[in-house]
């Protein structure tokens, strides 16, 4: 896991992590920063220390492929063959939170999702 807004693609003709950009990139990174800057740790860009001491993630927000490359991803495919335009919203370091995290998680995601929301 991690904190972070993933955006298409996340694949590349090369197969390694670059930056792939969509024909919609630039509303991509709008969607995703949207709802990035409502979560002040996501936003910081560096959520997960600990556990890899060098990710940063600029405003929170990654393209897939430039972060790790996932061939056939389901955000990629959706876009591609269905026009959905979907992003990925990791929402923390720890994969399987605890119940009694939860709450803290609906804090920390509120207005995000509230604001993501409003894009429609």
């Amino acid at each position: 896991g991690s904190l972070v807004v993933n955006y298409p693609f996340d694949d590349d003709e090369q197969g390694i992590a670059i930056y792939s950009k969509s024909p919609d990139d630039a509303v991509f990174q709008q969607l995703a920063l949207s709802y990035s800057k409502e979560n002040a740790k996501m936003y910081q860009g560096s959520p997960c220390k600990d556990m890899y001491p060098t990710e940063y993630f600029p405003h929170g927000i990654t393209n897939g492929a430039q972060w790790y490359n996932v061939p056939g991803g389901m955000q990629d495919w959706n876009y591609l063959n269905t026009n959905c335009f979907e992003v990925t919203i990791e929402l923390g370091c720890v994969k399987y939170p605890k119940a009694d995290e939860l709450p803290k998680y609906w804090e920390q995601n509120r207005r995000s999702l509230l604001q993501f929301m409003k894009q429609v």
